[in-house]
């Protein structure tokens, strides 16, 4: 199983003890706000049992996220496989959820640039995207933050979210692999 680490973080594989934290973090309306809606207990659940089997079988996934210090779960950050259709796909993308409490401490970028590594080194990946609601500016900044840049031809609607929505609209960021190797 691929475990990374940063100076202060370590991204894992999930345990049952990470389910209450992270079911308290998708019900918080704040941390969800550039999501459709909070998400219940069993909704929540649901994406740890979905994220699982994925690191365990292509050694990378959406990993959660805990303070070595501490041992405090925060949240996750990872690559993942988007399950709907966009002219940029296929693609693996970059993501990241942290509690509320976790924010402005600069861990998403860091646990950000982690994972990119992993994914142009060991994982092997020519480029990876990233994309967002237009509202979200502080997850754009994480994007600009780790090196990836505004592909405004690229930016879309997102296809599972009714026309007219306030999330409808989707920017869309991308880096490849020269572009990391440059930034090192």
């Amino acid at each position: 199983m691929t475990e990374l680490t940063t100076d202060r973080l370590l991204l894992r594989q999930w345990r049952d003890s990470d389910r209450e934290p992270f079911a308290v973090l998708n019900a918080d309306p704040a941390v969800m706000e550039h999501f459709p809606a909070p998400q219940t207990r069993e909704q929540s659940d649901a994406l740890i049992d979905r994220i699982r089997p994925e690191i365990d079988e292509r050694g990378w996934g959406l990993w959660a996220l805990e303070v070595r210090d501490t041992g405090e779960f925060i949240g996750f950050t990872g690559l993942s496989v988007p399950s709907f259709e966009a002219h940029f796909m296929p693609a693996v993308e970059i993501g990241w959820r942290l509690a509320k409490g976790a924010w402005g401490n600069g861990y998403a970028s860091e646990a950000a640039r982690a994972a990119l590594a992993h994914g142009f080194g060991p994982a092997g990946l020519d480029e990876i995207v990233s994309f967002t609601a237009t509202p979200n500016v502080k997850s754009q900044r994480v994007m600009e933050r780790i090196g990836m840049t505004h592909d405004e031809a690229g930016d879309f609607d997102h296809v599972r979210l009714p026309a007219g929505h306030r999330l409808q609209r989707h920017v869309l960021y991308r880096i490849n692999r020269a572009q990391w190797e440059a930034s090192q």
